[in-house]
């Protein structure tokens, strides 16, 4: 590979935290159709914002949600383990982007389990930052979110 390849995409590694912050969530809402298989998004009074599938959970207020943390859906050993690892971690917008980029990825550097798996086998390879502007759009209880991160979970205010 090129100096200059590698410069750029470490360049791009760098800014990819900066990108959900900035992302666009009307493109992010267009982008959440590819998500709409498995997952809805319904605020606590029913009503759909986006109608899904119920294989993935509701997706309203994911941001700033503990890991694993929706009473009533079954989540896979990958993220109950994720859970339990980190009980006060909750999704925010740096977390979020990097599990959708490889949610199984995630779960195993996260988890320090290399067999972790994660029900979700959809990757996500571009326009994450969108995508979770959306998600965060869509999470009115969010906290106040990290300027920067690694997606590493964290607790809020950390």
């Amino acid at each position: 590979m090129k100096p200059s390849h590698i410069a750029t995409l470490s360049l791009l590694a760098l800014a990819s935290p900066a990108i959900a912050q900035n992302g666009d969530p009307a493109a992010g809402e267009k982008e959440f159709n590819k998500c709409k298989a498995c997952h809805m998004i319904q605020n606590p009074a029913g009503e759909d914002i986006v109608k899904g599938g119920r294989t993935g959970p509701n997706l309203f207020g994911i941001v700033g949600r503990k890991f694993a943390a929706q009473e009533d859906f079954r989540y896979g050993e990958g993220l109950m383990t994720l859970a339990e690892t980190n009980p006060d971690a909750v999704w925010d917008v740096h977390s979020l982007e990097a599990y959708v980029t490889d949610p199984t990825g995630y779960l195993a550097e996260h988890t320090g389990d290399d067999g972790a798996r994660s029900k979700m086998t959809f990757k996500l390879t571009r326009n994450q930052g969108d995508l979770v502007a959306f998600l965060l759009s869509v999470s009115p209880d969010a906290p106040e979110q990290p300027a920067e991160s690694d997606g590493a979970p964290r607790a809020p205010g950390q």
